[in-house]
């Protein structure tokens, strides 16, 4: 399975798998008008043994036969609530 991935010129660290490259039809109209201008990164074979650096690969291989796209958000900044350090939850 291929994908085309695109990033958000909007929000920062924000990336859309599509099924079909340029194929912005399958994504819901609120998402599209909140990604705004998406820009092509990366066109990507999704194997089963592929790794990805912030996505499980079956989970998009699912989303992308299922409703043929994925968002792939930034992950969301955490304080750790015993240090006050900041981090990550990815």
């Amino acid at each position: 399975m291929h994908a085309y991935v695109y990033k958000s010129q909007r929000k920062a660290d924000t990336y859309v798998y599509l099924a079909e490259r340029d194929a912005f039809d399958v994504l819901p109209e609120p998402v599209r008008a909140q990604l705004g201008t998406l820009t092509f990164v990366l066109d990507v074979a999704l194997t089963p043994d592929r790794k990805l650096a912030r996505e499980i690969v079956e989970t998009v291989r699912e989303k992308l036969r299922t409703q043929k796209f994925h968002l792939q958000m930034p992950p969301r900044v955490v304080a750790d609530p015993l240090t006050g350090d900041w981090g990550t939850d990815a």
